[in-house]
């Protein structure tokens, strides 16, 4: 089984993460057109922390988590957080706007602050280092988060949104974590404050925007198993060549 996330990593507790929603782990995929590159975009709830390393697991590739990890490294496929991670707390420019703010009071004669320009470049470049990193090894693997849709383009790779109601999202989002569904509420008006913030203060355009993906999904209206074949179907109905129409005389 996928590992699971709880608030506690020892022993399970009331109000653990409902194993309904987890898919089943299969050691391969079924027969069919190779896939190697997908992105998902997901709204807290939404199940990206579980879609997006079954998908890693299903396929055989690595799995690259959201901006998770100091060098960008590739993660090995695994659980990982519906809510947002201290790092990305660390990096979302929703933050960083307020260190800038404070640094920008004057600090003496021959001293100014880094400009915000400098600042979106840093941000950009430690989250496109993983991604060219990845395409670096293999060229290939399953990339949560990072505006990686955007990054890539839709000529490179199969971009996935997942997203849903609120209010459903915050149910699941509940289940998925094992926690009230009153401290999801709260955590989904963080991580999607700051998710939306990062991907529209940095590449201009909002990460909800159907026109960036290949495929969305309400991942709330069906269980996060049939999403994850869902997925994968259509990912390799996309790689799959188009036949020639037969010519007739």
């Amino acid at each position: 089984m996928i590992p699971r996330q709880s608030d506690s990593p020892t022993s399970p507790v009331p109000g653990s993460p409902d194993p309904s929603l987890l898919p089943p782990d299969r050691s391969a995929a079924p027969p069919g057109p190779a896939v190697r590159l997908i992105t998902v975009s997901a709204s807290y709830g939404a199940g990206g922390s579980v879609i997006a390393p079954a998908l890693a697991s299903r396929l055989g590739l690595p799995f690259l988590q959201r901006v998770t990890t100091s060098e960008g490294h590739v993660a090995e496929p695994g659980p990982c957080d519906e809510q947002l991670s201290a790092e990305e707390v660390n990096l979302t420019p929703v933050h960083r706007l307020l260190a800038h703010l404070t640094q920008a009071m004057p600090a003496g004669p021959t001293q100014s602050p880094p400009s915000t320009h400098h600042q979106d470049e840093g941000l950009r470049g430690h989250g496109e280092a993983g991604i060219r990193r990845l395409l670096a090894d293999g060229g290939g693997g399953v990339i949560l988060g990072r505006a990686a849709a955007v990054v890539l383009g839709k000529d490179r790779g199969f971009h996935v949104r997942l997203d849903g109601p609120a209010d459903g999202r915050v149910v699941q989002g509940a289940a998925i974590e094992g926690i009230s569904e009153q401290k999801a509420k709260d955590r989904q008006c963080a991580a999607d404050k700051a998710r939306t913030a990062y991907v529209r203060r940095l590449y201009r355009c909002d990460p909800a925007d159907a026109s960036l993906y290949h495929l969305v999904i309400d991942s709330t209206a069906i269980s996060l198993d049939a999403v994850l074949d869902l997925i994968i179907t259509a990912a390799r109905a996309h790689q799959a060549p188009v036949p020639e129409r037969s010519q007739t005389h």
